[in-house]
């Protein structure tokens, strides 16, 4: 939290959905930090530890949503992680999320409502 708002950090190398996502966000009272690759994020997060963290599945390289995650986990991160994909429904028959140490899927492109409904009850925020 900084400044009284919760913290999200998004991850992807698209910056149509960064920008997408920060104006749903922001509008709502969130504070934004973004990153624009895996790597990226990991220092990102380090400078910057999130309230939460939405992640890319697919960037620079195929894997390197679930590296990142592995990266969080080695730094002992506590913050929910959602996957934002556009292989989220496949992603969900093929393995369990949480075996992947994420806490959710968002199929995009994403719904804002559910967005900031499922981030407003897992950080504990009235309303979203």
């Amino acid at each position: 939290m900084k400044d009284g708002k919760f913290v999200i950090l998004y991850v992807d190398d698209d910056q149509d959905y960064l920008d997408t996502v920060r104006v749903i966000l922001e509008s709502a009272g969130y504070l934004m930090v973004e990153a624009h690759s895996a790597e990226e994020g990991v220092k990102v997060y380090k400078a910057h530890p999130p309230d939460l963290v939405l992640l890319d599945l697919m960037m620079e390289e195929v894997d390197s949503g679930t590296g990142m995650i592995k990266e969080l986990r080695l730094l002992g991160n506590r913050a929910p992680i959602y996957l934002l994909s556009s292989a989220g429904d496949q992603l969900n028959m093929v393995t369990s999320y949480a075996d992947l140490g994420l806490d959710g899927i968002f199929q995009k492109p994403v719904d804002p409502k559910i967005l900031l409904h499922t981030i407003g009850e897992k950080l504990g925020r009235a309303g979203g």
